[in-house]
Order: C-alpha cells, then sequence, then structure tokens
C-alpha cells in the first residue's frame, strides 16, 4: 500500500514553473562560472602546467588531454551550459555537460570541491528531468508549445539533492571543535576584523561561537523550513543572507551563488506565481490540475530509490573507517564536510636506494605547483600517491629497490601532529 502511495504521488502532475526557472538560473550560473574559470587562465595554470596529477582512485585513466583538447573540453561546457539556460537541444546539452565537467572535475583530486561535486549530481539529474518543457527554446520549436505539467518526482529528486547537501553539512559541523571550541570560525574571523561593521567583533569569543553554532542550526534546519509553505518566504531570505554573507568573508568561488540559486526549487509555482505577476513574462493561464497517474514505471522507481539510497550512504561511510575522519579523511569527499576544519600541512620526503646506500631527500615543491602541495600536504591518500610517483620516477633511473620515509606534520584547527611512515623498497 505504502509503495502504490509513493508512486502516486512522485508521478503526480505538477506545474513546471519551478523546473523551468531552475533550469534557467543553474544554467546561467554555470556559464559564468566557465566564463570566470576560462579568463582566470586556470586550464593552463592547474592542468597543463602541472607535471602530475593526483588521479581518484578508478579514474586513473582521465588525463590531461592536448591543450586544444582541453580547452576544447571547457568551451563544450561553457556551450552545454548556455544550451540549458536556454533550453536549446535539452538533452544533448544535459549530457555533454555532465560529461565535460566532470571530466574536468575527475582529473586531479587537488581540485576538489564540495560544489564541483553538486554540480556534477545536478547536471546528471537534469538528464532525466524535463525542465525544458517551457521557457525554452526546444518549446519553441515544438509542433506542441510548452507543457505546463511536469511528474512531481522531478522537481522532488533535485529538492533531495538540495536537502542532502544542507543536512549532511550540518551533522559535520556537530564536533566539539566547531561548537566548543567554535573552531576553525574563531580563527577565520579574527583574520577578518577589518569587515565593515562587525569587523572589530570578530576577536570577541562569543562572536565565533555564535558563527559556529548559527551555521550548524542553518545547515540542519534550513531545509525543513524551505519544504514548509508558511516558513519558506523567510527560509529563503535566510539562504540569500546566510550565503551572502559567506561570500563576502570567505574565498569560496562561486558555492553560495550555486546554492541561492539551487535553493530556488523549493518555491511552489504560486510561489512564482506571485512574484512574477508583475514581470512581462509569458506566464501560461493557471492550469486545470491532472488527475495523478496511478502508477509510475518500476525500473524508473528502481533507479530513484537507487540513487536516494547512495546519495544518503555515502556521507555515512566515512564510519566504516577507524579513526578520526579529519584526520585520515578516509570517506571525507563526496560526504558535504563544508568549511569544517582549518588544516594545513608539510611533508618531506626521504629516499633511500637499499642497493647502493645513496639517499636523497625531496621537497614536493620541485614537483607540484603550490595549490597541489598545499593540498597533498595534510591528506594522506595524495601523499602516498606522490610517495608512489616519486618511486616510479627512480625506477626509470634504475632504481629498483626504494625505501620511502616520510615526515609529515598536520594542524587541525591549532592541533599538530607530526606523522611518519616509511615504505620499503619492495618492488
Amino acid at each position: 500500500m505504502g509503495i502504490e502511495l509513493l508512486r502516486k504521488r512522485l508521478n503526480q502532475s505538477s506545474e513546471a514553473i519551478p523546473l523551468a526557472i531552475f533550469r534557467i538560473v543553474f544554467g546561467g550560473i554555470m556559464v559564468i562560472s566557465q566564463v570566470r574559470f576560462l579568463s582566470k587562465g586556470w586550464i593552463e595554470d592547474l592542468f597543463l602546467y602541472p607535471s602530475f596529477h593526483f588521479s581518484y582512485t578508478g579514474f586513473s585513466w582521465i588525463q590531461v588531454l592536448p591543450e586544444f583538447w582541453m580547452y576544447g573540453l571547457l568551451i563544450l561546457s561553457l556551450f552545454s551550459a548556455l544550451g540549458i539556460a536556454f533550453g536549446l537541444w535539452y538533452r544533448l546539452a544535459t549530457i555533454s555537460f555532465f560529461l565535460s565537467f566532470t571530466y574536468l572535475e575527475l582529473i586531479d583530486k587537488a581540485w576538489y570541491l564540495n560544489h564541483y561535486y553538486f554540480v556534477s549530481l545536478v547536471a546528471f539529474l537534469l538528464i532525466f528531468v524535463p525542465a525544458n518543457r517551457m521557457w525554452s527554446l526546444d518549446s519553441l520549436r515544438s509542433r506542441e508549445g510548452w507543457n505546463p505539467f511536469v511528474p512531481f518526482w522531478t522537481i522532488a529528486i533535485l529538492r533531495f539533492q538540495l536537502c542532502v547537501v544542507y543536512f549532511f553539512a550540518g551533522i559535520a559541523k556537530l564536533k566539539y571543535d566547531w561548537l566548543i571550541l567554535a573552531e576553525p570560525m574563531k580563527t577565520w574571523l579574527s583574520a577578518r576584523t577589518d569587515f565593515p561593521i562587525l569587523g572589530e567583533l570578530f576577536d570577541e569569543a562569543w562572536m565565533a561561537h555564535a558563527f559556529s553554532w548559527g551555521g550548524a542550526i542553518y545547515d540542519v534546519s534550513i531545509p525543513i523550513f524551505l519544504l514548509w509553505s508558511k516558513s519558506r518566504p523567510y527560509a529563503y531570505i535566510a539562504v540569500i543572507g546566510f550565503h551572502l554573507m559567506t561570500w563576502l568573508l570567505f574565498p569560496i568561488g562561486m558555492f553560495p551563488w550555486i546554492m541561492i540559486g539551487g535553493s530556488l526549487i523549493f518555491l511552489e509555482a504560486q510561489d512564482w506565481r506571485k512574484l512574477l505577476h508583475y514581470v512581462r513574462l509569458p506566464l501560461p493561464a493557471r492550469p486545470r490540475p491532472m488527475l495523478p497517474s496511478n502508477s509510475i514505471a518500476s525500473w524508473k522507481l528502481l533507479l530513484i530509490s537507487c540513487y536516494v539510497s547512495i546519495q544518503l550512504c555515502l556521507p555515512l561511510r566515512h564510519h566504516l573507517y577507524p579513526g578520526d575522519v579529519l584526520w585520515n579523511e578516509k570517506g571525507l569527499r563526496f560526504a558535504w564536510h563544508v568549511m569544517v576544519m582549518e588544516k594545513n600541512g608539510m611533508a618531506t620526503y626521504y629516499l633511500k636506494d637499499l642497493e647502493s646506500a645513496k639517499e636523497w631527500t625531496i621537497y614536493p615543491s620541485e614537483y607540484l605547483i603550490p595549490a597541489q602541495e598545499r593540498q597533498m600536504s595534510f591528506q594522506p591518500d595524495m601523499i602516498h600517491q606522490f610517495a608512489d610517483h616519486l618511486r616510479q620516477l627512480w625506477r626509470a633511473d634504475g632504481y629498483e629497490h626504494l625505501e620511502i620515509r616520510v615526515e609529515n606534520r598536520v594542524c587541525i584547527n591549532k592541533q599538530c601532529k607530526t606523522l611518519e611512515w616509511i615504505e620499503d623498497g619492495t618492488p
């Protein structure tokens, strides 16, 4: 009985206005993001210039392409985002944007950001969501014109994805450092005492605690208030205020704008009708409600269930590993641990050939660009990956039995440890 009710609700006809606006806003933000990426010369600085890249497990086959093709990927991503925004060749645009954007993202884990991951997930979902049924060039080219209805699941799945980001970001903040010590917020705010009006208060301990507790409460509760119709207008104002403040205070790129734009999906069609009443957009007359279908294809329900399960389980996988995830970082990526720590480190490598007894001291800055070195210095899997890279380089010079010792000093929220491990010279 419960499954049938779920089928009926997911397949219920809903007005397509929220989905169309989400498509336009998301596509527009992605256009700005890709233009920004191109204008800053990041293809050359982050991909073409480094001689080594930290590949993701299982994705070592994704490599930097020749310069022409790297720029081609970015330009393809840019024009695909335009296609999404304008709803032109929408299906092709969503597929090409997902593939090109995700390819660039997977080249080097040193560039991992939560909002890059979020963009890839949304792009993937848009492939299956008919967000071009209205206010799109595709609907103008179609003989039938636009279709003002979509199945409810097409809106619900995007809302679910936003809720996952917020909720797990809030759960990740429920830690002693964040709530009791107010770290790393205390460190971050003390560096921004030049901030207008509020800056002189940023050295006060109570302010750091207010920001810490406020951030945790916001992340955990905002999905509930966005879903509740009575609180939704105030909740969205809170979304704007919260993300504008983080954008002004911290260098976190496009993330605030992506979340502000993405949270628009929570607004219902009637909310948009009120907001756009005085805007000369071709808003359709309020359509007659369509009766919900009694069923949704079993394969579609299965795919939705699998996607939902993965998104709920993946952020929890770090509990399967012993130790503190902030130190070992096992399961930290793809888990929405957004701005939960101030972490930095320094790694020095000592190489010894076990046959000739020759020794070398290696500083990663000799092989990596500063951004790569900074990320590698406190992420254990990247430290080991760079050790493997050094081993391969030395083997190419004939040193088969190489011992690698790494001294690694890591600090999290002012707590520091010196770590050391040795990898023997077994080929």
